[in-house]
């Protein structure tokens, strides 16, 4: 085995299956100058010695954890100048007033340049390791943020949003055609990929049905077919938009995604909220993913995503911030979220009905199961060599300093420090960020 470039030592929480939590204390990481993970020792000769071989040797102590990088399967890049604004609005008011008139501002390079150098290294800060990104309509700066995220070190997978529709986008801000749409799109691919990262990939991005015409999305299906991207897009998001495909294409977003060629390994749908048991079904025998979005589904959703029978009809789930619609940025604040609105679903919220027919029975998850899908869920979705610290993958940490959450040792066993990192952790006490090996934080 070579020389080490990095051993971390530290208290391992990690969630290897959705039911299950694998704790490691005093656990250390072998790290190899690619980035990935050799071997991972608990205390003991062995990693004496790789310790003794490092280049670099990294002790947390005993009041931290060292968690997996966490993977956000679903932002729109653009609007983080807005978070938190606008959430009173219907998704439809949403977008016209508020996300489309800043996508627009776009074009400016300059004014794109100064959010991704905010929001990239903001990201990175709170523990979000790999970022599914929407960028805009404009091939420089969507190129800019795959550029942002080589410069600071977050894998991401970054796409051109690709959107014609005369009716679901404003005059001022869409694909001129079809044609258009599909050929920047190409040409994004052809530039991002020339940056030569191996932590950085395109991905094609319909933005969603109404907003895209047939022969774009048509196209999309073929491009990626063509160019084996991945693909992103929303998936019956709320009954506005469910809706809507139904009567425009006389079937769910589910099968009109797979007839144009769009639903394929590794597409990530986006919410998702409003899918059937036969949808759940294809989506699985596609292997695409759902990036579940549970508070920006409170505000614009109509519906609370069935988490447990989407894992049961074998879906690959992980998590998304929906940035701008969620306004919490964090990933790991989604983990704590996705338990509640589960919990939600299967109590039912109108208190006019009996108890018995209020919910939907077997809905809810903990935080074990949430915080698999904001790791190793995202990972399989994209087929990424991350979620997990064990040997094989690439070293995508994330150390939280546990001394704010209020731990008592005479009371907390390691499943209550868990989920109190779940539930308690904020970017102030997370200390180290790594991807690939090397640390991201300044």
């Amino acid at each position: 085995m070579e020389r080490p470039a990095l051993v971390v030592t530290g208290s391992i929480f990690q969630t290897p299956e959705p039911t299950r939590l694998e704790h490691r204390e005093a656990a250390s990481v072998v790290v190899g100058v690619d980035g990935v993970i050799q071997a991972v020792h608990g205390p003991g000769a062995e990693a004496e010695k790789a310790k003794a071989d490092a280049v670099t040797v990294v002790d947390l102590g005993s009041g931290a954890a060292l968690i997996p990088g966490l993977v956000d399967l679903h932002i729109h890049a653009p609007q983080w100048p807005q978070v938190g604004t606008g959430l009173d609005l219907r998704l439809e008011r949403w977008l016209f007033e508020y996300t489309f008139p800043l996508e627009q501002r776009y074009d400016d390079l300059a004014f794109a340049q100064r959010v991704w150098d905010d929001l990239v290294p903001g990201l990175l800060a709170r523990g979000t390791t790999t970022a599914v990104y929407y960028g805009t309509v404009h091939e420089p700066a969507t190129v800019a943020l795959a550029q942002a995220c080589v410069q600071y070190g977050q894998r991401a997978y970054v796409g051109r949003v690709a959107m014609d529709h005369p009716e679901g986008t404003p005059v001022t801000y869409r694909d001129r055609s079809p044609e258009e749409g599909i050929e920047a799109s190409r040409r994004s691919i052809d530039a991002i990929r020339s940056l030569q990262s191996s932590l950085v990939q395109p991905i094609i991005t319909p933005r969603f049905i109404p907003a895209c015409s047939d022969a774009l999305l048509e196209g999309l299906g073929r491009l990626a077919e063509e160019t084996g991207s991945l693909v992103q897009t929303h998936c019956s998001e709320n009954d506005w938009e469910h809706h809507y495909v139904l009567e425009r294409h006389g079937v769910t977003d589910t099968l009109s995604l797979d007839r144009f060629g769009l639903l394929r390994p590794g597409t990530v749908l986006a919410h998702a909220d409003l899918v059937g048991d036969a949808d759940l079904e294809l989506i699985a025998r596609r292997h695409a993913g759902i990036a579940h979005c549970p508070l920006s589904n409170i505000y614009f959703g109509n519906a609370v995503f069935p988490t447990r029978r989407a894992l049961a009809a074998g879906v690959r789930v992980g998590l998304g911030t929906d940035i701008a619609g969620g306004a919490e940025p964090a990933l790991l604040g989604q983990v704590p979220m996705a338990v509640n609105v589960s919990r939600l679903l299967e109590d039912g919220v109108d208190n006019r009905l009996d108890a018995e027919n209020r919910g939907v029975a077997d809905s809810r998850i903990d935080t074990v199961t949430a915080f698999w899908m904001a790791t190793v869920g995202g990972a399989r979705v994209l087929d990424a060599p991350v979620g997990l610290l064990e040997p094989g993958r690439s070293f995508d940490a994330v150390a939280v300093d546990l001394g704010p959450l209020g731990i008592w040792p005479e009371v907390d066993d390691s499943a209550r420090v868990f989920e109190k990192l779940t539930r308690l952790t904020t970017s102030s006490n997370i200390t180290e960020v790594w991807v690939a090996g090397r640390p991201c934080l300044p």
